[in-house]
């Protein structure tokens, strides 16, 4: 007799199950155990393909009824099996299968399906089967960040041909030895490749590494590799990895960008090696067109000599990363280590056509960008593609013309602007329209002319546009003494206007032929010309209806925005977005643009027409709730040296904050400008002791010590008294007053960072202070800390001053010439002192900004302070490169 029992088998993630089994003796164990082999013997790969497709929860409970029931019925007949061998078999059968999800390993006969994943021993990289874009039904195998909240994908294996059944897709070792991944039809889409094995019969397996690097490798000794994703990279270039040239077959590694931010497809932007055998790496458009170049390696400076940032990664200065170029015997590559493990950082092709060095911050939880080239986004080439406009302070850096609309508009949507444009309408070619007009052309002002230009000989601007209308391939032509003509596609075309003279702005005009139909006609001006006559008489009588109504509303909304402002009299107003549309006349007299949006001139609506700054913020916009929190928080900081927040507005994804208006403009403009406005000695020392009283205050006598992260001159304001207000300090993150360090996202601007910033580690209010410093040495001496002399080197002002402090120098000659004769001397050294050591490397040598108040005041004397690690490098005046801190903006 068969006696029944139940057993209680305790599963993956906590769950029991209660089966009932049979009570089996003894005696039979041994043919028990020989018919659950032989089971397992002839259907492996059934067995396996039934694990693997079961992934989920709910269906692994089923598979563990399943095999328990199975080995039930496999036993009925055979006696009876004590129910701890029976609990034992099946634990061991369902342990090898469940642990398959935990591996890193893909080995002969244990593949891995779509849906399924590997993870690196320590957890830092997956690799599996993704999907970009959720609303498609494309999937591609790669490997992606597993330990941080963006998951970003690293490399990417099958980039051109994507799966479209995940179920029945599956990444194994085929049977020569190479990885390969199949679809639901057993078609290989992408394979490894590799040729030279030694011998099929040799085990392989593919292992995902902690460095994110995936190898081929013999099973018994998996140090033998035959292939690695490290050697065919994607759009990222991991530290470890080697992007280089083979000297013996002349091929070269590239980095390619993504198609688009959810297409991982290769798109037209690399960087590589010089295949001609330099050291340089080139950004290339098409493999054709270098847009930009590294320069040479220098071994002398371990430098690429047009990148002088590099010398910021010196790891005496305490940054995490250490690199070099290799010129090997068969091959040369430049690699790169990130020391602390703490640290994850990588190199990345842009898709729009940038290289980017990223470090992820995860007290912002996101990526900070360190380093990119090229600067200007708009020097990349055709990165509008075919007749777009780049423009390089806009929203989107790319639009269309007039007459022009977007060729592919999804593409566009996902930032790949290399379709460019295409015509509304085509060009006639000397024929009229139906409506009996002629092509015509559109002067397009302030822009940098496209590339390819023909110069034609032509003696005026109207000779310049005959000899264009004559041919029907001219598209555009610009006349400025010369004549130049464009045929086809206009490549580069550069909108300027948003960019100042002094960086590279005015530019020239361009005249773009359009379809007659883009314009006006004669007849049509005609009849415009009859219907305004005629609606005249109604115009004007509306007019004077208008002009009453408002005069009503305006006195309604003083009354109203007077009733608003009693109601919140001593806190902040909250305006609605159509009250600040009004202040500042839709937003029409821009002040300027920073890291956190642009800034528009508003007059509120009260008797007095009180004069408002009012920023619209811009990027990654926070939840209303916490908005309103810190909004709160910032609104309780008052000081006279910091900008006071009057009201906010928060509509939506609207947020916009009013500040009060600041007459005398920025501090940069007054000691950098060309005009012939300077601040005296006397101003210049108050501005100084004013920005120092009003970060202290910020540091430690309000309720929450806020950290800045951006003090410059762009970001103290003047009033009518030339009192210093810093501004933007209240969108930097906050820090509790229980907590002394804080790591929030690299913001700042370069030449004012701490190096603690560079190097990744959590900051304090230090880093204010090393801002602080950079900014007291220009209020000395009225000009960039870096600048460039004649012959190529560079004159870094911080440098200057600390040697002539340490070697008991003159410092009148760091003093502003313009002011030289009215400084007081005694002020000078003081200031000169106290900055140099606000600027120490060690954040521990730097003093707090309250004791950089009482040296200004004269209440506390300091000692010369020591020259900083960074400046000894630049103490050789010949010296070509300069290091991080002098990559500030030159005037």
């Amino acid at each position: 007799m068969l006696s029944p029992f139940k057993v209680d088998v305790t599963c993956m993630h906590g769950w029991t199950i209660a089966v009932s089994c049979f009570s089996i003796s003894h005696d039979s164990t041994i043919l028990f155990l020989l018919s659950f082999a032989s089971f397992i013997l002839l259907f492996p790969s059934c067995s396996l393909t039934l694990l693997a497709s079961l992934s989920s929860l709910p269906t692994w409970l089923l598979l563990c009824c399943l095999v328990l029931l199975s080995i039930r019925a496999m036993v009925t007949s055979c006696g009876q099996i004590s129910s701890p061998v029976l609990v034992l078999l099946a634990f061991l059968f369902l342990h090898g299968a469940l642990s398959r999800a935990a591996d890193d390993t893909i080995a002969k006969g244990q593949p891995l399906y779509g849906g399924q994943s590997l993870v690196s021993k320590r957890g830092k990289f997956e690799l599996g089967f993704f999907q970009p874009d959720n609303s498609s039904q494309q999937w591609y195998v790669g490997i992606r960040y597993n330990q941080i909240s963006t998951r970003d994908i690293v490399w990417v294996a099958n980039r051109d041909a994507p799966i479209t059944d995940l179920e029945s897709s599956q990444l194994s070792i085929s049977r020569d030895g190479n990885m390969v991944l199949q679809d639901h039809r057993n078609s290989p889409i992408w394979s490894t490749n590799v040729t030279n094995m030694a011998s099929s019969a040799v085990p392989m397996v593919g292992i995902i590494l902690d460095t994110g690097n995936l190898v081929l490798a013999e099973a018994s000794n998996t140090s033998a590799v035959l292939w690695q994703s490290f050697d065919h990279f994607s759009d990222t270039w991991l530290p470890g990895g080697k992007l280089g040239r083979n000297k013996l077959t002349g091929e070269v590694d590239r980095l390619v960008a993504w198609r688009g931010y959810k297409d991982p497809s290769p798109s037209m932007f690399s960087l590589e090696l010089d295949p001609r055998g330099t050291s340089q790496y080139l950004l290339n458009w098409n493999s054709s067109k270098q847009y930009w170049t590294s320069g040479n390696w220098s071994t002398a400076d371990h430098i690429f000599t047009d990148v002088p940032e590099m010398t910021a990664a010196n790891p005496s200065h305490g940054f995490p990363y250490t690199f070099g170029y290799v010129d090997a015997g068969n091959e040369s590559y430049f690699t790169y280590h990130v020391e602390d493990d703490a640290v994850v950082a990588h190199f990345r092709m842009d898709v729009a056509g940038q290289v980017k060095f990223l470090m992820w911050v995860e007290g912002a939880g996101e990526w900070q960008q360190f380093w990119s080239q090229p600067k200007a986004q708009c020097d990349v080439y055709a990165l509008c593609g075919p007749s777009g406009v780049c423009a390089e302070n806009a929203l989107q850096s790319c639009s269309c013309p007039r007459g022009f609309r977007r060729r592919r508009p999804l593409e566009w949507a996902q930032g790949d602007y290399t379709s460019g444009c295409a015509r509304d309408a085509g060009l006639r070619c000397g024929s009229r329209d139906v409506n009996g007009g002629e092509d015509r052309f559109y002067a397009m002002a302030n822009v940098r002319l496209p590339i390819d230009a023909q110069n034609v000989v032509a003696a005026s601007a109207g000779d310049c546009e005959r000899a264009c209308i004559d041919s029907c391939s001219c598209t555009a032509y610009s006349y400025n003494g010369s004549c130049s003509v464009w045929h086809g596609d206009l490549i580069n075309l550069r909108d300027t206007s948003g960019i100042g003279t002094a960086t590279g702005g005015g530019g020239g005009t361009i005249s773009i032929r359009l379809a007659a139909s883009e314009f006006s006609s004669a007849g049509d001006r005609t009849r415009r010309l009859v219907v305004g006559l005629v609606v005249a008489g109604f115009v004007a009588a509306a007019t004077i209806i208008a002009v009453v109504s408002i005069v009503v509303i305006r006195r309604r909304s003083r009354r109203a925005f007077k009733a608003s402002r009693r109601v919140a009299e001593g806190s902040l107003v909250a305006f609605t977005y159509r009250d600040l549309q009004l202040a500042t006349k839709n937003f029409s007299e821009k002040l300027g643009a920073g890291a956190f949006g642009s800034v528009f001139k508003g007059s509120l609506a009260d008797d007095a027409a009180q004069p408002v700054a009012v920023k619209k913020l811009e990027g990654r916009l926070q939840g209303e709730k916490q908005f309103r929190a810190e909004v709160s928080t910032i609104g309780t900081v008052q000081h006279v040296n910091l900008i006071r927040l009057l009201g906010f507005c928060s509509e939506g994804t609207r947020r916009l904050l009013v500040y009060e208006h600041m007459p005398n403009g920025s501090l940069d403009r007054h000691l950098f400008g060309a005009t012939s406005s300077h601040l005296s000695w006397e101003a210049r020392y108050q501005v100084a002791l004013g920005i120092a009283r009003g970060l202290d205050y910020l540091h430690g006598k309000c309720r929450d010590c806020i950290i800045h992260c951006d003090i410059k001159p762009e970001n103290i304001l003047l009033d009518d008294a030339l009192a210093p207000k810093v501004a933007d300090f209240g969108l930097a993150k906050l820090m509790g007053r229980d907590s002394s360090r804080v790591l929030t996202t690299m913001r700042g601007t370069a030449g004012y960072l701490a190096p603690e910033w560079v190097a990744g580690t959590a900051v304090t209010a230090k880093a204010d202070v090393f801002s602080y410093g950079m900014v007291l040495f220009e209020v000395v001496s009225g000009r960039r800390n870096a600048r460039q002399r004649q012959d190529g080197t560079v004159d870094f002002f911080p440098s200057t001053a600390a040697s002539l402090l340490v070697g008991g120098g003159d410092l009148m000659g760091a003093v502003d010439g313009r002011i030289r004769g009215d400084a007081d001397m005694a002020e000078v050294e003081r200031a000169c002192k106290i900055a140099c050591w606000c600027v120490q490397d060690d954040e521990r040598a730097r003093p707090s900004m309250g004791t950089v108040v009482q040296v200004l005041e004269g209440l506390l004397e300091i000692s010369v302070p020591p020259i900083p690690t960074s400046f000894k490098m630049l103490a050789n005046p010949s010296k070509k490169y300069v290091d991080f801190f002098t990559c500030l903006p030159s005037t």
